[in-house]
């Protein structure tokens, strides 16, 4: 048989995580594999890029999208369970595909409304393309999107894979990285015991008159920060004549964004924070540039002209 499209393995995933405990991508790839049956030229088969199989590709896509609705989760960089939401989906006998999905807010925030005004839709198919009545332009930058989503979720699996000490000094490179404190020495990380709820402290001026104080929670994803936690941070750096930036590699409870916001603390987590690495190419890499060239009237009506 022919590689299943992403859309088409959402119902094998779920079933293979159906046993309820944590498996590992290439336990699963493989399991997937040997269900669909699928010859030695079609496992091997690779992208245009040479970089991934096929299958690896889709299945990976599949995932992203069911952990996106909430199907399924990754307690830690490259294991997945099935969630409740998932064994009801499959209990259901519903086909699930992308209409399926829709039906969980997460998952059309993502697709449709995305992260930070960032339009993200499912994976471009020709038939996709002449649905929408898509230009080659408007393809290309839904494709774009669609990568850049895959790799913020695969940045993220990297960080959980340090340990806090080591986060908290990866933030604070980060930050340097983005222009604050651009100096040598200009990120400091605290004591990791007594540091009163602040874990780094940037200097955004030599003499260290604008301080930006910084927490950061190494969560796994499904441990949101509530607003007791931002609250003590708020009362760590009261009356120390800076500003607060809390980071974590999960999310922050609507409470906690609420009285963040009253109190000026700037919130990062870790959706905003993987983005934000891949805008200031911090810890990624350029793998292919395609150029988009147009008509240069100028010269032309340069010739004209004469």
């Amino acid at each position: 048989m022919a590689i299943p499209k992403y859309d088409e393995l959402f119902s094998p995933v779920l079933q293979f995580l159906a046993d309820g405990k944590e498996h590992t991508s290439k336990e699963m790839v493989e399991a997937l594999i040997e269900q669909l049956g699928l010859t030695d030229e079609e496992r091997n088969e690779w992208l245009p890029s040479k970089r991934q199989r096929v299958i690896d590709n889709r299945v990976g896509w599949a995932r992203t999208y069911l952990k996106k609705a909430g199907l399924m989760s990754s307690p830690r960089r490259g294991v997945y369970r099935i969630e409740q939401t998932g064994l009801d989906a499959l209990a259901s006998g519903a086909a699930i595909t992308n209409d399926y999905l829709e039906r969980f807010d997460a998952f059309k925030q993502f697709k449709n409304g995305a992260v930070d005004g960032v339009a993200v839709s499912a994976p471009t198919t020709d038939a996709a393309i002449e649905e929408r009545a898509e230009t080659p332009d408007e393809a290309l930058g839904h494709a774009y999107e669609q990568i850049t989503a895959q790799l913020a979720d695969e940045l993220l699996d990297e960080v959980m894979k340090l340990s806090p000490i080591a986060f908290e000094q990866m933030v604070l490179d980060l930050m340097a990285a983005m222009g604050y404190g651009a100096f040598e020495s200009a990120s400091t990380a605290t004591p990791a015991t007594g540091d009163q709820g602040i874990d780094g402290v940037i200097m955004q001026d030599k003499l260290g008159f604008n301080l930006i104080f910084v927490q950061v929670k190494h969560y796994a994803t499904d441990h949101a920060v509530g607003r007791p936690e931002v609250q003590g941070f708020v009362g760590a750096i009261a009356g120390r004549g800076g500003n607060g930036l809390f980071v974590t590699t999960s999310t922050f409870t609507h409470h906690a964004v609420e009285y963040a916001a009253q109190q000026h603390v700037i919130l990062v987590d870790g959706e905003k924070l993987a983005r934000l690495m891949i805008e200031h190419d911090f810890g990624v890499t350029t793998k292919r540039v395609y150029a988009i060239k147009t008509v240069d009237t100028d010269v032309f009506n340069a010739y004209l002209d004469e």
